[in-house]
């Protein structure tokens, strides 16, 4: 099992539209992919929030080849739209790990 870790520092004045945008219509166009078997959202708690809130989403590949599909195949556009959409009112950083138990 591969997790794709994204964490998402959110400028405080999208948050409430960007919260909705990610529930409605961004974490399901990335499982309409059909390349991750589910996902989890999470906030980060106990953190300095003077500068936005932190939220973690991780999404759960059956195989190293399907979250490299999701990467050439779907990623780059689902970036951009991102960008186009909030700028730089958020900043993400993303990591891959295996499940090891």
């Amino acid at each position: 099992m591969i997790v794709y870790n994204i964490t998402i520092k959110i400028n405080p004045s999208i948050l409430e539209e960007w919260m909705q945008w990610q529930k409605e219509e961004h974490l399901p166009e990335i499982m309409a992919t059909g390349l991750f078997a589910n996902y989890k959202f999470y906030k980060l708690l106990e953190q300095d929030e003077s500068d936005g809130s932190t939220y973690v989403v991780q999404f759960f590949a059956d195989s190293y080849e399907k979250y490299q599909q999701y990467i050439d195949e779907f990623a780059p556009g689902l970036r951009r739209k991102s960008l186009e959409k909030w700028g730089d009112r958020f900043i993400a950083f993303r990591s891959i790990l295996q499940v090891v138990h």
